[in-house]
């Protein structure tokens, strides 16, 4: 199994929006994947931002490659982010699962 770790970052009046965007459109997104295992969101904030961190758990890199692309290692966006974000992290990090 393969965790796939993304980072992002709104300002904190976007915080609520941020989180039923991701429950509405991108969550769906990772879940109608085959391959697709489970996931754990979260999120916490500051006086200023709001710090979002997605954890995805695939089957292999071969799963990943069909959801991200040959590019895997990219992280994905949706148009929508751009209301949202402010700042777009190029790179997500993959990881290993040897136990839960």
């Amino acid at each position: 199994m393969i965790a796939r770790v993304w980072k992002g970052k709104t300002k904190l009046e976007h915080l609520e929006a941020y989180t039923e965007f991701m429950k509405v459109r991108a969550i769906p997104d990772y879940k109608k994947t085959e391959g697709f295992l489970k996931l754990t969101s979260l999120r916490r904030a500051d006086q200023e931002f709001a710090y979002f961190n997605l954890v995805t758990f695939w089957a292999d890199l071969e799963v990943i490659k069909n959801f991200a692309g040959i590019h895997f290692e990219k992280a994905k966006y949706y148009p929508e982010d751009d209301n949202y974000l402010v700042d777009f992290p190029e790179k997500v990090t993959h990881y290993e699962v040897f136990a839960e």
